[in-house]
């Protein structure tokens, strides 16, 4: 997504790297207007660089048929990098087919933040890298939601009309974490509800948000088939919905924390190039587990609360119920100390743990990160 520090990051990894950058704006004329120059330079006696990074390769696609060419004929080694797939795909460009690899750059997360990490600030302020480095991370969001998510967008021609766009945005930001109901959402926009599923496939080409899949493998009970869309960056949600000073207690502070450990996960999935896949679960009654970690691997519910009642875990049993064979239930909260639950129901003496394991959000992506949960 935009500023995460994707170009930050391959400048330090590769500085010896042949760098060009298409937000200068002599570089991305010169190879808009001729794509060819491209080849033209690399092939140069002159050339001996072996490693080439185009930043913001979105902004000239053709250039990738360059780059094609450069890989099987030059052995030139390529780092793109980009934010949004959707320019990309609207202009039907050579993809690259079998001869890149695809990695995706996320926010801060706890593992990378160690001691400076702030589970109040983070969710009321998101995990974009810029805000650490300001005084005014309100300010700085409220920029990056008029002058990208907005304005660009816009400025693009992915949508034909920017106002109806600008309400979906605000609208679309109160269902952050929820099942999406294109429906409802074209209708609070005035809206179609192809147009409105449309709209969200744009923030996720251009890696604002993402779709979480309801896991419906061999259901005995009938399961939503929604999926649930999370914003990349809470802080952004907080900016469209204006929700400011979040605090433990506060239903939306409790809706912030689900965002959190989706980053977080999402991010650890990714990073760590599982192949375990990201999935919820829910009934057609309502009943739901925030998160399910591959094919019944982990569950795990998100509670921004300090004492786990017995109706939070409802959800998991009746997953389990379902689906005999989970191995591990998680509650990330935050009470202090970690625990298993006990049964219930026991005619026995001494009560049994029913498998479900009450773990503090710190302590949670701790053993996250340690590879230590799945």
């Amino acid at each position: 997504a935009r500023q995460t520090g994707k170009s930050s990051l391959l400048k330090v990894s590769y500085p010896n790297a042949f760098f060009i950058d298409l937000l200068h704006t002599e570089k991305l004329i010169r190879y808009k207007r001729e794509p060819s120059l491209l080849r033209q330079e690399l092939s140069s006696p002159h050339f001996k660089n072996k490693f080439v990074i185009i930043d913001e390769i979105q902004n000239v696609p053709e250039l990738l048929n360059e780059v094609h060419w450069l890989i099987e004929n030059k052995n030139i080694v390529f780092g793109l990098c980009g934010s949004s797939a959707k320019k990309l795909k609207k202009g039907h460009v050579n993809l690259l087919g079998g001869r890149a690899d695809r990695f995706e750059l996320f926010g801060f997360v706890s593992s990378e933040l160690k001691a400076d990490f702030s589970l109040i600030d983070i969710l009321n302020n998101g995990y974009l890298p810029g805000i650490f480095s300001v005084k005014n991370p309100k300010r700085t969001l409220k920029s990056y939601c008029d002058d990208y998510l907005k304005e660009e967008i816009a400025h693009e021609g992915f949508v034909q009309n920017f106002s109806i766009f600008n309400d979906f945005l605000e609208i679309s930001a109160l269902s952050d974490t929820e099942p999406v109901n294109f429906i409802n959402i074209a209708r609070e926009c005035g809206i179609s509800s192809v147009t409105a599923k449309n709209y969200f496939y744009i923030l996720k080409d251009t890696l604002i948000g993402s779709f979480l899949p309801c896991y419906r493998k061999k259901p005995k009970r009938r399961t939503s088939a929604a999926p649930k869309f999370y914003f990349s960056d809470v802080g952004i949600v907080n900016y469209l919905t204006k929700r400011f000073d979040l605090q433990p207690g506060n239903p939306l502070f409790g809706k912030a924390f689900e965002n959190w450990i989706h980053h977080e996960l999402r991010t650890y999935l990714s990073y760590k190039e599982h192949s375990d896949n990201l999935s919820y679960w829910r009934l057609s009654n309502g009943v739901e587990v925030d998160f399910i970690v591959g094919a019944m691997k982990v569950a795990i519910e998100a509670k921004a609360s300090k004492k786990i009642s017995y109706h939070d875990l409802k959800g998991l049993r009746e997953l389990k119920k379902e689906y005999p064979s989970l191995k591990k239930r998680i509650v990330v909260c935050m009470e202090p100390q970690a625990r298993f639950v006990m049964e219930p129901e026991t005619t026995e003496k001494r009560k049994k743990t029913d498998g479900i394991e009450i773990l503090h959000y710190s302590l949670f992506v701790k053993k996250l990160w340690s590879n230590d949960l799945f």
